[in-house]
């Protein structure tokens, strides 16, 4: 996860929401419009609120009763860290859009909160959930402890504690459910020893595993990723903060870089645009390196959106059905890890794979991901919105089905005498997955939300942790001006 980036001076400024295409096999030229305001149409509002419906009712149906929330359904193998803080964060969105109450949001979310913060805690390699407040990156369904020999965390940790601070923020009633959330919420928050995993300052380790007497992983958070919203919880610690520096360290590793006619910091699957805008509005807001480059994160993120969708349209390597409104890619499932002939031409399918396309690198079988498409509906609604309605509107309940659009679906895989490692074959259609992955389920719902109402994002500007972890990194201006440091 340490992708790159590169410069170049704005274009013009287009008002309509279409974007240009020069030729069908082409590559698009032009940067990205900057966003105009997007205003629903009432099909549009309509056909996104049942996205939301389906997606948050999987979160609502498939945890268990400690509100331990699955990596994938239907088939269930364990619980997923990151999954559940993206569980956290779709509860209130039901209440709010009256999926659920908000009474039965508030004891689903201090259910799984009190669970997390009894769970054990040691350097036990067994029977442990985590240590030092970090916890292990898979846990069992049943019993909540750490699955197989698995890692203990950094980035899952923090998606987790991402959705216990929009929690604590949003349930702000004076009843005892409420209260109690907010306290956990912060003890969990508290309790997260950032500093230890600083073993190669000024980077954060991504992993550490207890046998052996306890190591860590070489690979540190460096170049551009999801890990923004890791740093900036560690800086905006109030027990065991990172100092400022570490910020600087981590966008010293950036490098910007032009693709499909966008220049902005490149990393390949769009989940690492789309994971930190869950719960900030950079909007607005600037670091010392966005303010360099004159831009923000929030229109790094719009360019990379359309960069996938120029790369669909030229479709240099001319798979199947991509094009303007069939495109999206990101880590999701696929149908095998094979090699086989397609036209005449030998070539590479994977299961469970980080797709993607930026300057950094190339990776892509002809899967793609409805989640790369749904994370970035704030980015770019002129685009994904009608991207989304097409993918459905095209594969109807082979691709949208009981909850919402499933992981991931291959047009040009049609091969009926491979094993598959996920999904099935449709004939005539190609491959589709029939799981949903709680990962990727959570931007589809959250980014829908901010979209439509901003709740989230208005949400987290209350929370002084956050608000801290930015200042801290040096972000200024935007909704952040005249905020004194928590």
């Amino acid at each position: 996860m340490h992708y790159r980036p590169l410069l170049r001076s704005r274009l013009l400024l287009f008002l309509g929401a279409a974007l240009a295409l020069f030729g069908s096999a082409c590559a698009l030229t032009t940067e990205a419009p900057r966003q105009a305001a997007h205003v629903l149409s009432e099909v549009e509002a309509a056909f996104l609120d049942t996205v939301q419906a389906r997606t948050f009712q999987w979160f609502w149906d498939t945890a268990t009763d400690d509100g331990l929330v699955p990596d994938r359904w239907p088939r269930r193998t364990f619980s997923s860290v990151a999954a559940i803080g993206f569980g956290l964060t779709a509860y209130p969105i039901g209440a709010e859009r009256g999926y659920a109450t908000r009474t039965q949001a508030a004891e689903r979310v201090l259910t799984t909160l009190r669970f997390l913060w009894e769970a054990p805690q040691s350097t036990d390699s067994v029977d442990v959930t985590g240590y030092r407040g970090f916890y292990y990156h898979f846990l069992e369904m049943d019993t909540g402890r750490r699955f197989r020999t698995v890692e203990l965390s950094t980035i899952d940790t923090a998606l987790l504690m991402a959705g216990a601070l929009f929690s604590q923020s949003y349930f702000e009633g004076n009843n005892d459910t409420e209260a109690a959330i907010r306290a956990y919420a912060d003890s969990l928050y508290r309790r997260v020893e950032w500093t230890w995993f600083l073993t190669d300052e000024p980077l954060i380790t991504m992993a550490w595993h207890p046998e052996g007497g306890g190591g860590f992983g070489r690979a540190r958070y460096q170049g551009y990723n999801e890990a923004m919203i890791l740093y900036l919880l560690a800086l905006g610690s109030p027990t065991h903060p990172v100092d400022p520096g570490v910020w600087d360290a981590y966008t010293s590793t950036y490098t910007w870089a032009e693709f499909y006619g966008q220049e902005h910091l490149n990393f390949s699957p769009l989940f690492g645009h789309q994971y930190s805008h869950v719960w900030i509005d950079f909007r607005g807001i600037q670091d010392a390196y966005m303010r360099e480059k004159g831009i923000d994160y929030f229109e790094n993120s719009r360019r990379a959106t359309y960069t996938q969708q120029a790369y669909a349209v030229a479709n240099p390597d001319g798979w199947k059905d991509y094009g303007e409104t069939i495109w999206g890619l990101t880590a999701c499932d696929g149908p095998a890890g094979v090699r086989l002939e397609v036209d005449g031409q030998e070539r590479r399918f994977n299961t469970y794979w980080a797709r993607g396309a930026s300057a950094e690198h190339i990776n892509d079988d002809g899967t793609l991901a409805p989640t790369a498409v749904g994370g970035s509906v704030p980015f770019a609604p002129e685009i994904t919105i009608p991207a989304l309605q097409a993918m459905r509107a095209r594969y109807g309940g082979d691709l949208f089905a009981q909850y919402g659009f499933l992981d991931a679906f291959n047009p040009t895989f049609t091969f009926t005498d491979v094993d598959l490692g996920h999904g099935r074959i449709v004939p005539g259609k190609g491959w589709f997955d029939t799981d949903y992955l709680g990962i990727d389920q959570g931007p589809i719902v959250a980014m829908i939300e901010n979209h439509r109402s901003g709740l989230i994002w208005e949400t987290m500007k209350r929370n002084p942790y956050v608000v801290r972890g930015l200042q801290r990194a040096g972000f200024t201006g935007g909704w952040l001006a005249g905020r004194a440091l928590p």
